[in-house]
């Protein structure tokens, strides 16, 4: 679904831009860097891969990371290879190799266990997709995570496209135990006036850690007011374009939903682009990796549209079970350990810099 080439946007343009908002000059791919006073993540990864696309490095960094719009002066940032791979470190493969190797003797349970029947949808590369080796890095964090930290556990994986039924039918009827994967809000906070699909999601599910962190950004007309935000009580009043059937739940979180901005929720992100370029709203939001791709499908620069570099949420994906399920918070507790043992030993990295490789490598055969 999203265009992760990190060159796939031209040089010069953008990296004028960068070199304007000062500070990111000297930022190369496969290198460690050292943030100054200016940078953000957006210009480091103009100056390094000619995209505006900073999710791959968020990815890299998400141990020192917590709030993108915080990079303070002196920070050391791991500019990811063209691979993947992170700067004076083993490759994706070489590590997922070793892996494992390490965990090829996990005992097996004397005691049957029916396979773990898990569900996801496809046509979704880089995350879910049937063409890409274990199915996309969604597919192969799951099965992966099933089998470490003392898992050992059979599973049975099936792509159904319709994606709402997972959620509608699909697990509340028991025909599948696990669904990958869903943005969750966080359910303990009741500061605010949960929407129906929020308390659907907090009530009648339950989920594991966040699998996957994605940064969401909001564009914008490089003259607008709402480019120079501070915060998000500035965005009240505005026309704010996100997709139709995306999640709002951070949107709510953050006291922007109608009747404080006027929602306008056409089919793709192509769509709300366009919408901030005529006028018809003045904010699109979602993710930085799909505005990059929607970007560069449309020949837009950081002159067209810029992200506002003050103002945005991370969403996290997350392995789901419904409660009534009799062994789902059992799964969601194998999965959880599985995840946190391969974050520590670096696997959950390389599996996702493995997959967009592969990823980028096909959309660049496919281009030429």
């Amino acid at each position: 679904m999203f265009n992760l080439d990190l060159r796939k946007l031209a040089m010069s343009a953008v990296a004028a831009s960068a070199l304007m908002a000062g500070g990111a000059s000297a930022q190369e791919a496969c290198t460690n860097y050292t943030v100054t006073d200016g940078d953000t993540l957006s210009t480091i990864a103009i100056a390094a891969y000619g995209t505006s696309n900073y999710q791959p490095i968020f990815n890299a960094n998400r141990n020192v990371i917590s709030n993108p719009t915080e990079l303070k002066p002196g920070l050391v940032l791991a500019l990811p290879c063209d691979d993947g791979s992170l700067p004076n470190g083993q490759s994706a493969q070489e590590l997922i190799a070793a892996e494992e190797a390490r965990n090829a003797n996990n005992k097996v349970s004397n005691v049957y266990e029916p396979p773990i029947k898990i569900v996801t949808g496809g046509n979704y590369a880089p995350f879910a997709d049937e063409s890409l080796t274990g199915g996309g890095f969604l597919v192969r964090l799951a099965s992966t995570a099933l089998n470490r930290a003392g898992n050992n556990r059979d599973y049975s994986v099936s792509f159904v496209n319709d994606w709402s039924a997972h959620l509608e039918t699909l697990l509340p009827l028991g025909a599948f135990d696990v669904s990958l994967a869903w943005y969750i809000p966080d359910c303990s906070n009741r500061d605010y006036e949960w929407s129906a699909e929020t308390e659907k999601r907090c009530t009648q599910f339950d989920s594991t850690v966040s699998v996957y962190d994605t940064v969401i950004g909001f564009y914008t007309l490089p003259d607008s007011d709402y480019a120079k935000a501070r915060s998000f009580e500035d965005f009240k009043g505005a026309r704010l374009c996100r997709m139709e059937g995306w999640f709002t739940h951070d949107l709510e979180e953050k006291g922007v939903f109608e009747p404080h901005v006027t929602m306008i929720q056409p089919v793709s992100a192509q769509e709300c682009m366009d919408a901030v370029l005529t006028g018809v709203a003045d904010i699109a939001s979602f993710e930085v990796q799909l505005a990059a791709d929607a970007m560069s499908d449309m020949g837009l620069t950081p002159k067209d549209i810029v992200e506002n570099p003050f103002v945005n949420t991370v969403a996290g994906l997350r392995f789901v079970t419904h409660r009534t399920n009799p062994y789902g918070r059992q799964y969601m507790a194998m999965l959880n350990a599985g995840l946190n043992e391969m974050r520590e030993s670096g696997e959950w990295y390389a599996i996702i810099s493995d997959t967009l490789r592969e990823h980028n490598e096909k959309l660049m055969a496919a281009s030429n």
